[in-house]
């Protein structure tokens, strides 16, 4: 039966929720409508848990419908390919507030699908894809403990703005989604232009009030056609369970206590082996529950020791980071690069610079074409960790911690007036125990000050985590990949020594509360400010110059009807320039032209030789011209691409001429001034003037 529910918001989007209209087939589903913008969110699980995991099934999946926005898709086929990454973060932003809501023990598969089948400029869909999910799991026999909502928040005129539309997002200096149930917050991310963590914490308030009232009015729903949930049986200990506890759990408590994460893994892998000599025979085919049980003893006695006895594995304090190391210039050919260690994870951060031109085009859901002129790529190899798989495209967390880090920096990016260069940074990472995004920021302030990008501020970013057992919370600073593994919360907090750039947050439980956050934040400005120290004692600012192997850019601004005189016919002109210089040049409809050079004096060249086509000679310029062809009376020269003018056989020496050819061929380099342009615009030239100019200048000398 089809029945729609109407949310009326105080503050932020008004909803409209619309049930059993379509998608019959699924175990929940739902059409969320704000404005135009029109989802459908389904959720769909297995009848039985897929057997042989120890991890739950979840996948979470937004697909981009260009039809959505009255866009046919780019290419020969015509059709939506692989997801781009603005879907892929869209996905993960769904998935992130979700996973930590259903059973710990549930592990049937479960499908959440949020398709856009119409998109306004005002609404975005981001945030209405968590909503739609919470509600078609919500209302199906999908074990889930939401509701949960989500909801985004700009900072306009010392304003802050719940969901804004299309006008305040082009004003804001804050991007922030904010995901969270009606009792905490769970999920977290936001780029900023240097808010303070006071300033970012009100922020985070502000959406948590709006998320409480759509949860409220989630349960209403629920409430009225909620089904009642699939059983999820409880994991009963077994003997094998039993009896590896009571042999192993101090091997595996000894084992934990080292800082070295190879060591310890091998020294895991050595108690597992000895588990199995143990148990195999007496418990066969019993390798996933030994590998379970092994892992569940760790996770439980890491979190004892720091939530109770406030130790940590590597026997760091709280709040103590990591030694650090920072390295800028480490690559000769390369425009910009970083190197930068917290323990033992390492990050390589390679910058190059490209022309205006080469800026990234994004075919999206976005009426406008897009592009990007900062573009961050980050890669995570096996070897990093120690792993041998095939190497593939880059996957949602690459995707995920690229956009973090590119949020970073983006606001410390010189304008585009001021260096206006295609800037694409790679952070590869050479080794990885906790925080590679992180450690990625810091390694590409340190590319993009090696070559000599003029950004604003230094960035760095720090990773903070968190264990809660019962009634105490400990706050971590700087997780390592085991604290991060066993722990409930991964909180990334990047910025400049006066403000916040980008957060992102994650966690395994229901949520954290004001004060939680408030306390991770200031700890995590402590950590910054002094990662900033290390960093600005490798490099403390831009270099002066850019790399000798990185284009010169040059630029001027024509008049608009004249930019066509230097294309010239089907390209004519501007070829010639390109031929004659080896530069690249890139025109706009609005008069401005940029040249990129592999060297300054080519795009001087490029740009004088521009000049001469769009300023018109007037009497007395000079000119480097080119013969182009001879007649008994004189010779034509060109003085600019497609202008020429006339050198007339008494002007072509001081002495008289008889013949042309006695002094001039095609193809010659000849310097002629401008005597002249007659009523019809013909341009006159004379060598002589200039001849007897250099000969009164000689005499004078002697």
């Amino acid at each position: 039966m089809e029945k729609t529910y109407e949310y009326k918001s105080q503050n932020g989007s008004d909803l409209s929720i619309t049930i059993g209209k379509v998608a019959e087939q699924t175990n929940g589903e739902c059409l969320i409508r704000t404005g135009d913008t029109i989802l459908l969110v389904t959720a769909v699980a297995s009848d039985k848990p897929r057997e042989g995991i120890d991890f739950f099934p979840l996948i979470c999946d937004y697909q981009e419908k260009l039809y959505a926005v009255g866009k046919i898709p780019g290419g020969f086929i015509k059709r939506e390919g692989k997801a781009s990454d603005k879907a892929i973060l869209i996905s993960r932003q769904m998935d992130r507030p979700l996973r930590p809501l259903f059973p710990e023990n549930f592990y049937n598969d479960v499908q959440v699908i949020a398709t856009p089948f119409s998109v306004d400029e005002d609404n975005e869909p981001d945030c209405m894809t968590t909503i739609g999910a919470s509600i078609a799991l919500g209302i199906s026999d999908i074990p889930f403990y939401g509701p949960v909502a989500a909801v985004s928040v700009g900072y306009v005129d010392g304003k802050f703005i719940v969901n804004p539309n299309k006008d305040q997002r082009e004003k804001t200096s804050l991007n922030l989604t904010v995901a969270g149930t009606a009792d905490a917050i769970n999920m977290v991310e936001a780029g900023a232009n240097e808010l303070s963590e006071d300033e970012m914490l009100e922020a985070m308030m502000v959406a948590h009030a709006e998320i409480k009232e759509i949860c409220t009015f989630i349960q209403t729903i629920i409430d009225d056609i909620g089904k009642e949930k699939m059983e999820v049986c409880e994991e009963v200990e077994t003997e094998l369970q039993r009896k590896i506890k009571d042999k192993y759990t101090q091997d595996i408590k000894n084992s934990i206590r080292t800082t070295d994460k190879v060591q310890r893994e091998d020294d895991i892998n050595e108690i597992e082996e000895k588990c199995r000599e143990d148990f195999l025979e007496e418990f066969p085919e019993s390798e996933d529950e030994i590998h379970k049980t092994v892992d569940s003893i760790m996770k439980k006695e890491v979190r004892r020791m720091i939530s109770i006895d406030k130790i940590r594995p590597d026997g760091r304090k709280m709040d103590e980071i990591r030694p650090l190391s920072a390295e800028a210039g480490l690559l000769p050919r390369a425009h910009g690069s970083g190197l930068f260690q917290r323990g033992q994870t390492q990050v390589l951060s390679v910058l190059t610079l490209g022309s205006p031109g080469e800026e990234q085009v994004i075919d999206s859901m976005n009426r406008e074409e897009i592009t990007k002129r900062y573009i961050h790529q980050y890669n995570f190899p096996p070897f990093c960790v120690g792993d041998i798989r095939p190497l593939r495209g880059p996957g949602r967390r690459e995707v995920g911690h690229g956009h973090l880090a590119e949020r970073a920096l983006i606001p410390v990016l010189p304008d585009t007036n001021d260096f206006p260069y295609t800037i694409r940074v790679v952070s590869e990472v050479l080794s990885s125990n906790g925080s590679s995004s992180q450690a990625s920021i810091c390694g590409s302030t340190l590319s993009l000050m090696d070559a000599g990008v003029p950004i604003k501020k230094p960035v760095a970013g720090i990773a903070m985590g968190l264990i809660k057992e019962e009634n105490s919370i400990s706050i971590l600073t700087d997780i390592q990949g085991l604290e991060d593994h066993l722990g409930d919360m991964d909180f990334k907090v990047a910025g400049t020594k006066d403000g916040i750039t980008a957060l992102q947050m994650d966690m395994k439980i229901s949520g954290i509360n004001k004060e939680v956050l408030q306390e991770a934040l200031a700890d995590a400005h402590k950590a910054r400010l002094k990662i900033l120290d290390v960093i600005t004692s490798a490099i403390d600012k831009p270099r002066e110059d850019l790399s000798k192997y990185a284009p010169r850019i040059f630029s001027i601004d024509i008049d608009p009807e004249k930019v066509r005189d230097v294309i010239g016919a089907g390209g004519k002109t501007i070829n010639k320039i390109i031929d004659a210089t080896g530069v690249k040049i890139e025109t706009e409809d609005d008069g401005h032209i940029t040249v990129a050079s592999n060297d300054g004096e080519s795009g001087k060249k490029a740009i004088q030789m521009i000049k001469s086509i769009v300023t018109d000679p007037k009497a007395g310029d000079i000119y480097e011209g080119e013969v182009k062809r001879i007649m008994n009376f004189g010779a034509f020269v060109e003085i600019a691409i497609g202008k020429e003018g006339l050198l007339h056989i008494s002007q072509i020496d001081t002495k008289r001429t008889e013949k042309v050819e006695d002094v001039l061929k095609i193809g010659d380099k000849v310097r002629v001034k401008v005597t002249e342009i007659d009523r019809q615009g013909r341009i006159n030239l004379s060598r002589k003037a200039l001849l007897i100019e250099e000969e009164k200048k000689q005499s004078k000398e002697d």
